[in-house]
């Protein structure tokens, strides 16, 4: 029999708790269930359990002795294993070079044994037999592979270890019917080996079908644990919202803001937008309209922004100004007047070895003419500095030198030097403190005050329900809800993130 739990178990990030008391029980012979809205520390917390982050207070047990692992391998070494959302596949090898990377079956203790390595690896691809296509072998590349694939070769590889205590988060986002209903079947095989089980789901019905025990953080907390056959979805979700969560803007404007807009015009009509993620988005954007996009994460928020932006491929109808907005390129859509602020500053929204000067100006030089007027462009990085009061030692510093806040501050500020007249947002204040928050969102109210329609995509739920005029809540690359008015709750925004009935929880 195996016992594992964490207890107390806190971290923080740069300042902000992504843990403030988690608690968490696994057993043999059984499935816990851990569910919470965005931010809830869900992640967080499996990434303490499997080796990947150190927890900052708390304890871990196993078997009611205490366990640290420095690194996932001394978390492997016990046995315990982890199917993330974020795939940790290289593209470029085999099924059977991922599988058994760095525990690869050895001839003699020396020499890899790569017949074994097939024979094995095929043994655990038959698990999924009738699920997956003929072509899924051994030596398939898994660049080859679509996405339900991948996430079953994920899985095998977690398995492959036989581990005791097995994590699947999100494990089942990527797979048809077919494949979560074997996954199932399998996951009933071990939990009759006397494994133990955390699952972890944005999907209610597949919660119910599968846990025994359901235990819910909220805000970094474990607030409570309840045996399946004992809790209802209603009552799931009303533990996942903090009834006393801080307002940004009065429940009783909310109507009377939906009407103005409602007089004034729509800029953007998008029609059918599809991506390889997008399945027929529609939806309309009127002038000065702070638009939210919710929903748990990955279920095509950041999709719509880069297709719009002309990121990435897409298809459908999408009208800006009365004229066709064909964003195949972001050259073509800087020039129509739409800005893309990204959430990743690290890897797309700055270069941390040149100057907060370079950075600033990175999307306008050409404004400056072929033989630049750098004492212009200066005076308006400096004015741009000035006024989002970026707390700096001068424009001539890297960028590297700014604290989080500071450096979004900048990401943002490089796009109001266009003066944008559709800016979109994804995810701009994660990780960024509460007083550059403040700043930020004063910002967002002048923007629109000048005219200017946001689009807004938040993983903070209570952000979109404090910043925003409506929030379209996204599940599955399709827009599930409109919340507007007095529907535009946190109760209902998580109800509609999640599968379940879509009865108004308010």
């Amino acid at each position: 029999m195996i016992t594992f739990s964490s207890q107390d178990v806190v971290k923080h990030y740069a300042g902000v708790v992504a843990l403030a008391r988690g608690n968490l029980e696994a057993r043999s012979n059984e499935v816990v269930a851990l569910i919470g809205a965005n931010g809830s520390g869900k992640s967080t917390l499996c990434k303490i359990i499997t080796g990947v982050v150190a927890p900052d207070e708390g304890q871990l047990l196993l078997n009611d002795q205490s366990v640290s692992f420095a690194a996932p391998h001394e978390a492997l070494r016990v046995g315990i294993s982890a199917v993330y959302q974020e795939l940790s596949l290289v593209p470029t090898m085999s099924v059977s070079e991922n599988i058994f990377l760095n525990h690869e079956p050895l001839s003699y203790n020396i020499v890899v044994n790569r017949r074994a390595i097939r024979q094995k690896t095929q043994s655990l691809i038959d698990l999924f037999a009738g699920t997956v296509r003929p072509s899924l072998t051994p030596d398939t590349l898994i660049s080859s592979l679509p996405p339900d694939e991948q996430q079953i070769v994920e899985i095998i590889k977690a398995i492959s270890q036989d581990p005791k205590i097995m994590i699947l988060d999100e494990a089942t986002s990527s797979l048809d019917n077919r494949q979560v209903t074997r996954l199932f079947e399998l996951i009933k095989q071990w939990k009759s080996q006397e494994k133990a089980i955390i699952f972890i789901s944005h999907r209610m019905g597949e919660i119910f079908r599968i846990a025994d025990r359901v235990t819910v953080l909220r805000n970094g907390r474990t607030v409570d644990d309840h045996k399946t056959d004992d809790v209802t979805e209603k009552q799931l979700v009303n533990l996942m919202v903090e009834r006393d969560a801080i307002e940004f803007q009065p429940a009783s404007s909310l109507d009377s803001r939906i009407s103005e807009l409602g007089q004034k015009p729509v800029v953007l009509r998008v029609v059918d937008l599809q991506t390889d993620i997008l399945k027929k988005v529609s939806f309309e954007l009127h002038q000065g309209e702070l638009l939210g996009i919710g929903g748990l994460q990955g279920q095509g928020q950041t999709h719509v922004l880069k297709a719009l932006f002309g990121a990435i491929p897409s298809d459908g109808n999408i009208t800006y100004n009365e004229q066709a907005l064909i964003s195949k390129h972001p050259t073509h859509a800087m020039r129509m007047g739409v800005a893309f602020v990204p959430g990743d500053r690290a890897r797309e929204g700055l270069l941390f070895r040149t100057s907060i000067f370079e950075n600033l100006l990175l999307p306008s030089w050409s404004r400056y003419g072929a033989f630049l007027k750098i004492g212009l462009a200066r005076k308006d990085a400096n004015k741009s500095a000035e006024s989002l009061r970026v707390v700096m030692d001068g424009i001539d510093m890297p960028v590297s030198s700014l604290s989080g806040g500071n450096a979004q501050k900048i990401v943002i500020g490089k796009w109001l030097q266009r003066k944008p007249s559709l800016l979109l947002l994804n995810d701009p204040t994660k990780g960024v403190d509460v007083g550059a928050k403040g700043e930020f969102y004063e910002l967002l109210s002048v923007l629109q005050k000048s005219g200017t329609s946001i689009i807004f995509y938040s993983s903070d739920d209570e952000e979109l329900i404090g910043l925003c005029d409506r929030v379209l809540v996204m599940y599955d690359g399709r827009i599930r809800r409109e919340l507007a008015g007095t529907d535009l709750s946190l109760v209902n925004l998580i109800a509609a993130s999640l599968d379940t009935s879509g009865e108004d929880w308010a």
